[in-house]
C-alpha cells in the first residue's frame, strides 16, 4: 500500500474526501497512490497539510521519505 493511502486510511478518509479538501480530482489522488504520477514537492506539501487538517499526524518525510543518497 502506498504511504499516502496508508495515512489516509488511518484516519478513515476516502480519496474523494482528500481530493475535495485539496480542490483536486479523486483520480489525481488515485494516480499518486498507484504511483502512476509522482507529486511535485509543492503538491506533496499540500497533501501533508490536507491530511493533517483532516486529523492525521504525519510529516513530509513519513509520507514521502527521502531517497537514500549513496556516496562513492
Amino acid at each position: 500500500m502506498n504511504l499516502i493511502a496508508e495515512q489516509r486510511n488511518k484516519i478513515s478518509v476516502s480519496q474523494a474526501m482528500l481530493a475535495s479538501k485539496l480542490g483536486w480530482s479523486q483520480s489525481r489522488i488515485a494516480n499518486y497512490e498507484t504511483l502512476k504520477r509522482t507529486p511535485s514537492l509543492t503538491a506533496s506539501r499540500e497533501i501533508i497539510s490536507a491530511l493533517n487538517e483532516l486529523g492525521c499526524d504525519c510529516s513530509l518525510d513519513e509520507v514521502f521519505p527521502p531517497s537514500e543518497i549513496k556516496t562513492a
